[in-house]
């Protein structure tokens, strides 16, 4: 059993390239990002002022989170300016997400020490690719309230010495702040890692039947955490811009 099924936690790398290990996922993350570059020249070469059914479609979704982050943001100014980067947190997401059920995903790779290291690993179950969107999110959050506020003010939202009781709050604000680089990353990574290894050992134990409803499944939930990656990004944002309250 130990040698027909090989959960690794960590990415294992295929190659060096000056140093810099190469694994599945950073291979998987190159495809998920070529893609939907390709994806995005291809309807906007297609683009007609009488659209088409695929581009009724984006249309129809792009206006759907353009309103929403209005309502979000307090005005369409701001949700013009934000809504590049939300709306490329969820693709990219979503997109790396679904590419695992593609045929090949782990399925092909290079063997080492008589075990197979798969050629291309879901992105989102390596932490360096999750912790790396966190890190943009994180830094984009942050220097959003900057230039909203002024160094200042945002970081009067941190440290006030108007009362004990706003210095203390103030600090937990931080703290919050800073564990957001943890939660973001944690919750995609933990999300999708488990749905890979309960698939993994379903496959491995009851290859037929039984693994298509939980494929199903781990659809539905790559949707919703590429949803919730964004809109916690989004609504983040709206606090960093927030007049501070103490």
């Amino acid at each position: 059993m130990e040698e027909g099924l090989h959960i690794a936690l960590a990415a294992e790398p295929l190659f060096y390239v000056w140093g810099v290990p190469v694994t599945g996922a950073l291979l998987l993350t190159f495809v998920a990002t070529i893609s939907l570059t390709a994806l995005g020249f291809w309807v906007g070469k297609r683009a007609s002022l009488i659209p088409g059914r695929m581009q009724a479609a984006f249309e129809a979704i792009f206006e759907y989170m353009l309103e929403y982050m209005s309502a979000t943001l307090g005005g369409e100014r701001l949700a013009r300016r934000y809504f590049p980067l939300i709306a490329t947190i969820f693709l990219f997401i979503f997109a790396a997400n679904m590419i695992n059920f593609l045929p090949g995903i782990e399925s092909v790779g290079i063997y080492e020490g008589g075990r197979l290291v798969p050629l291309l690993r879901p992105a989102n179950t390596d932490l360096n690719v999750t912790l790396a969107l966190s890190m943009i999110s994180f830094l984009v959050i942050e220097i959003s309230g900057i230039f909203a506020l002024g160094f200042l003010k945002y970081g009067s939202k941190f440290i006030t010495l108007k009362s004990p009781v706003g210095f203390a709050v103030g600090v937990l604000e931080l703290i919050g702040n800073i564990a957001r680089l943890v939660s973001f990353s944690f919750r995609l990574f933990g999300n999708i890692f488990a749905g890979h290894v309960l698939i993994a050992v379903i496959v491995f134990f009851v290859p037929l039947i039984l693994p298509v409803p939980l494929m199903l499944f781990e659809v539905f939930v790559g949707f919703m955490q590429a949803a919730i990656f964004a809109l916690l990004t989004l609504v983040f944002i709206k606090l960093s811009i927030s007049e501070p309250v103490h």
